[in-house]
C-alpha cells in the first residue's frame, strides 16, 4: 500500500524567499550586473552614445572552442527555467507552455512582435540621437558556418528564459502572494527593463514598455507560448539580420 502525504501549501515567507532565490540565480543577477555596467559606462569619461553594448560576443579566437562556449552558455542559461517550472509544478498553474494551440500562438506572437518591434526601432533611433543609449551590436561572432544556428539558439534561449521567469513564474507567484494587479505588471516590466540597462536608458524604457504589454497579455490570455514566439522573432531578426546584412546597410541603419 502506498501512503500519499499531502504537502502543505508554501507560506508567504517561503514564497518570498523562493522568488528572491530564483531571480538572483537568473535575471535578477543579470539586472545587478546591468546596473554596474551602466555605471561603468557613465563614468568612463566619454558619452554613452560613443560606447558599445555587444550581445552574443565571441568567446574564443579558436572557432570550435568558441562554439563549445556558446552552446554551454545557452544550456546553462536555461537551468533557472527548469528550476522555476519545477517549483511551480507543486501548484500546477496553467502557464500555457505547450503546443496545443500552434496557430493561435504563432498568430499572436507575430502580431506582438510587429507591435513591439516597429516602435522599438524608432525608440532605439531616438535614444541614440539623444545620447541615452550605447551603440548596440546585436552579434559579434566570427564568420563561421555555425554562427547563424548559434544566434538562432541564443534568441530562443533569451525568449524562453525571459518569458518563463519574468512573466510566467514571477506573475504567477505574485498573484499567489495577493499582490495587486498593477503592482504585478509594474514589477514584471521594471525587472525586464532593468537587466537591459547595460545598453542604456532607452533600452530600459523600451523593454519596460514591452514588459507592460507582455504582462497584460499573459494576465488576460494565460499563455506564455505566444510571448516566447514574439520574443524569438524579435531576437532572431536582430541577431541574424545584423550578421547577414551588408555593412553598407548596417551603416545606413
Amino acid at each position: 500500500m502506498t501512503v500519499t502525504l499531502d504537502r502543505p501549501p508554501a507560506t508567504r515567507s517561503q514564497l518570498r524567499w523562493e522568488i528572491a532565490i530564483v531571480l538572483l540565480l537568473s535575471l535578477g543577477q543579470s539586472a545587478v550586473y546591468a546596473v554596474v555596467s551602466l555605471v561603468a559606462k557613465l563614468t568612463a569619461g566619454k558619452p554613452l552614445s560613443q560606447q558599445t553594448a555587444t550581445l552574443n560576443p565571441s568567446q574564443s579566437p579558436r572557432p570550435y572552442l568558441d562554439l563549445t562556449y556558446q552552446i554551454l552558455g545557452i544550456f546553462f542559461a536555461l537551468i533557472p527555467v527548469l528550476l522555476a517550472l519545477y517549483l511551480l509544478n507543486r501548484d500546477r498553474p496553467a502557464l500555457g507552455i505547450d503546443f496545443r494551440k500552434p496557430a493561435a500562438d504563432l498568430g499572436w506572437g507575430t502580431a506582438l512582435a510587429a507591435a513591439i518591434g516597429i516602435p522599438g526601432l524608432l525608440l532605439v533611433y531616438v535614444a541614440a540621437q539623444l545620447g541615452l543609449n550605447a551603440q548596440i551590436v546585436p552579434a559579434a561572432l566570427q564568420p563561421v558556418w555555425w554562427a547563424v544556428p548559434v544566434l538562432i539558439l541564443s534568441a530562443l534561449q533569451n525568449a524562453i528564459l525571459e518569458e518563463v521567469i519574468v512573466v510566467g513564474y514571477l506573475i504567477t507567484r505574485l498573484q499567489t502572494l495577493g499582490v495587486r494587479f498593477w503592482w504585478i505588471v509594474a514589477a514584471s516590466a521594471v525587472l525586464r527593463g532593468s537587466y537591459h540597462l547595460y545598453q542604456g536608458f532607452g533600452a530600459f524604457v523600451g523593454n519596460a514598455v514591452m514588459g507592460v504589454v507582455f504582462a497584460l497579455f499573459f494576465l488576460r490570455k494565460g499563455r506564455v507560448m505566444p510571448l516566447i514566439v514574439a520574443h524569438s522573432i524579435l531576437d532572431i531578426a536582430a541577431f541574424v539580420g545584423y550578421t547577414l546584412l551588408p555593412e553598407s546597410w548596417l551603416n545606413w541603419l
